[in-house]
């Protein structure tokens, strides 16, 4: 058993790292790289595919339902009408009452719209849905939305698919200092390394799609990411040395043989 789970809205995930079903090169890799990350929470964009389609090769056939929990999101959607829609159409078709909302302010960054965001989380809690959004790196409005009662919040670490890395891990610092819902960094993570960043900040998990989607190869990254994952929660929950400007010397100098002391 996992003595360190990733709880949302009381579900307990044993793995903190979730990742997408999109852009991979076949759906038999993405069901590979599933495996090979551990991960027990995918997202489907609702609109983005065929929810109809019961065939042996949909996309949806290629999940591992059992043991991995599907989590729509509203991908594609630019207005709180829209995004709302789209949840419902997820919950209808029988996916679930989760989602990861989104709501895409600018189509150029693709930044979110926070209002917009905030109307649709509101709505959408009142409805009974488990509202996990996506949202820019700004504690405010990770404040605010939790507030409207999301869940969890999903600050983006950088641009969607940009693998910049954190951008501003001080803000990923406040934000989950200041919540009392998971903060899960969400987009932007290029390699593990960044991973392990975004968890040595304090955050509850990492979700990404991009970074091992469009990989060389995408089923070793995702055993990667997911080593990457656990290795950055360790190192948070141990507790780093403090920074310093000098040097300080692993090994303790005083009561060494034919050593002087100081005479000052």
């Amino acid at each position: 058993m996992n003595s360190d789970p990733l709880v949302i809205a009381g579900r307990t995930f044993g793995s903190r790292l979730i990742v997408g079903t999109g852009k991979y090169p076949s759906h038999a890799i993405m069901a590979d790289a599933h495996r090979a990350a551990g991960v027990d929470m995918v997202t489907v964009a609702v609109r983005r595919v065929n929810l109809a389609d019961t065939s042996a090769e949909s996309l949806i056939a290629y999940i591992d339902q059992p043991r991995i929990f599907i989590l729509p999101n509203t991908a594609g959607c630019y207005t709180a009408d829209e995004a709302i829609r789209t949840a419902r159409l997820g919950r209808e078709v029988g996916l679930s009452n989760w989602v990861k909302l989104e709501v895409i302010g600018d189509e150029h960054t693709l930044f979110p719209d926070n209002i917009a965001l905030l109307e649709a989380t509101r709505v959408l809690v009142s409805e009974g849905f488990v509202v996990l959004p996506y949202i820019n790196d700004d504690p405010v409005v990770c404040r605010r939305l939790e507030e409207a009662g999301a869940a969890a919040v999903m600050p983006l670490g950088a641009p969607i698919g940009s693998g910049l890395g954190i951008q501003n891990p001080n803000n990923i610092r406040i934000i989950t200092a200041q919540a009392g819902v998971p903060v899960i960094v969400d987009a932007g993570v290029g390699t593990a390394s960044d991973a392990a960043v975004a968890m040595e900040l304090g955050v509850d998990g990492v979700l990404m799609n991009t970074a091992i989607a469009l990989a060389q190869d995408p089923v070793v990254m995702a055993g990667a990411m997911k080593l990457s994952v656990e290795a950055g929660r360790m190192a948070f929950l141990a507790g780093r040395i403090p920074r310093r400007e000098f040097a300080s010397p692993s090994s303790p100098i005083r009561g060494l043989i034919g050593t002087v002391p100081n005479p000052r």
